[in-house]
């Protein structure tokens, strides 16, 4: 408790808990292509539900300082909403009492930013390989895994690049100060940040992948010395932890889906106890693949003597524009099926 307390502005609880790490020492770019042509996407259609979540994140992010109102940008990107699961809702029946109905779908706001992506100049700065990761964590005594808090958002845009993050919705047009997600560079930067935060207990007593921090030491006193180095680290440089997502002086835990302890890494139990029903559907598909494997196709090669020509069907028949009809309608009407609780094609 006394590392926790005297590193305490470390640990972050809430998203205004985020100083922001220095853009002295990191700050993401967008540098184009030579000749990219900017987009300006138009906002896409979101039914009630989604209007409000994307109220809710913008009023939030506005209020925190991440994004801020721009009148116009070369590029603007659209809100695209996904659904995320979020637990049974539960109801009072008739005798009063409290049963669980439908599991809830919810939204998250995200920002389509595959076109100004396609013009971003890729950034290849490379991953950790993970196996080489967990050979080095395996056989330690003690672990503390840290997770980062919004990673993310912690990382300052460059002010020339801001307004290419800018995004449109219902309430207008808003550009990033913090680095958002969807950007193709983003995850390079993010671990280019860390490994220069960290660059001296690289692989002395932290292993880092993304926003995921293992601290180890092959002694309790060992390793909660290396974790007191690592908290001072992030405090002197403004990097904030996620308390709920973190746990301290284990022996034990799952890195990037694997456990790792002094036993060795084993493979998570949670995936080895789910259930799969093989099926008669599953066993034909099976022996099919097997067949298929096993008997070669006969491919002959073309005769360059004779003219090609490309066969094609002019009209689609009646049940063909049916279909092409019904594929149509859910890609016009998406907005509004979208999160509804009775979707019915007649």
């Amino acid at each position: 408790m006394k590392v926790l307390e005297r590193n305490q502005k470390a640990i972050g609880w809430k998203l205004s808990d985020l100083v922001g790490i220095s853009p002295d020492l990191c700050m993401h770019h967008i540098r184009l292509e030579e000749g990219a042509k900017a987009y300006r996407d138009p906002q896409r259609k979101l039914n009630p539900h989604m209007r409000e979540e994307v109220l809710k994140e913008v009023l939030k992010l506005v209020s925190l300082g991440i994004i801020y109102s721009i009148p116009d940008s070369k590029w603007v990107s659209p809100v695209h909403m996904v659904p995320k699961k979020s637990g049974i809702q539960v109801v009072k029946n008739a005798k009063n009492e409290l049963v669980p109905t439908r599991l809830v779908t919810r939204w998250r706001m995200c920002i389509d930013y595959r076109k100004l992506n396609a013009a971003t100049k890729k950034d290849h700065f490379p991953l950790p390989f993970i196996d080489q990761m967990l050979e080095r964590l395996a056989g330690k005594q003690y672990f503390s895994f840290l997770d980062g808090y919004s990673g993310y958002f912690q990382i300052y845009v460059d002010p020339e690049d801001q307004e290419k993050t800018t995004f449109t919705c219902p309430f207008g047009t808003y550009a990033y100060r913090r680095m958002p997600f969807g950007l193709c560079n983003a995850p390079g930067t993010f671990q280019r940040c860390m490994m220069s935060i960290f660059s001296d207990l690289l692989e002395e007593c932290i292993e880092i992948f993304m926003d995921d921090f293992t601290v180890y030491g092959d002694a309790f006193e060992k390793c909660l010395h290396n974790l007191d180095l690592v908290l001072e680290r992030c405090q002197k440089k403004s990097l904030v932890l996620n308390f709920e997502k973190c746990h301290f002086m284990v022996t034990e835990g799952i890195v990037l889906g694997h456990v790792v302890s002094e036993r060795g890494i084993q493979v998570d139990q949670v995936k080895n106890e789910m259930e799969f029903d093989f099926n008669e559907a599953c066993k034909e598909a099976f022996q099919l693949l097997k067949e298929r494997l096993i008997s070669a196709p006969i491919i002959r090669s073309p005769n360059w003597n004779y003219p090609f020509e490309v066969m094609h069907i002019k009209n689609y028949d009646t049940t063909e524009k049916e279909m092409l009809a019904v594929v149509y309608s859910f890609e016009k009407f998406r907005p509004y099926l979208l999160g509804s609780r009775n979707s019915t094609g007649r």
